[in-house]
């Protein structure tokens, strides 16, 4: 069953757009959408090894401008926003997030840069707290580049192997992660 999406997701990988979605995905992810521009980056890194480090640093750089953006949000409409936010699942994760900014400084924003959480929500609290945009920026870009080339790294070394392991047990693979985001959800659930 998802071995066809995955086979899907890999031709679109290699769309004449992809760059394009590629680009706009990092962006949005950094300030305003929950999609990980991983989703892009994994599947064209398959499909053209060669191109692995390429596609991560545009990654890296549209992840820097959207930071920008989720910076600005956090800075000059935090408190437009902060009742909204109170009504989402993000506001647990806002307030983890401004804490670590405010104990950790940059050392938390290039952690949160590496870890698969919204990055958003670092962002957003680095604005929210008025971090040194340009030492913002630098720590964003450090840390979103290291987690894409560590990517593009793996994926380039792994490149043909890899993917037809993934394709070999793909259906193993999301039947696993969909049963762990289940538990996740029933525990979440049963907590609140």
């Amino acid at each position: 069953m998802f071995q066809s999406l995955y086979d899907k997701t890999l031709s679109w990988a290699q769309h004449k757009h992809a760059t394009r979605y590629l680009s706009f995905i990092s962006f949005a992810d950094s300030s305003v959408c929950p999609i990980s521009p991983l989703v892009m980056l994994i599947p064209m890194a398959l499909a053209q090894p060669s191109k692995a480090y390429t596609f991560a640093l545009r990654t890296t750089l549209f992840s820097a401008l959207g930071a920008i953006l989720g910076y600005s949000i956090g800075y000059f409409l935090f408190e437009a926003i902060a009742p909204w936010l109170e009504t989402t699942h993000y506001w647990a994760n806002y307030l983890s997030a401004k804490s670590w900014v405010d104990e950790w400084g940059v050392w938390a924003v290039l952690i949160g840069g590496f870890l698969p959480i919204p990055y958003k929500i670092f962002t957003i609290a680095a604005g929210s707290v008025s971090m040194s945009l340009p030492l913002f920026l630098l720590i964003s870009t450090l840390g979103r580049g290291a987690r894409f080339c560590f990517v593009a790294f793996l994926l380039k070394t792994g490149g043909e192997k890899l993917e037809n392991r993934l394709r070999q047990y793909i259906n193993e693979i999301v039947g696993g992660l969909v049963f762990i985001l289940s538990l996740t959800a029933l525990y979440h659930f049963f907590q609140g």
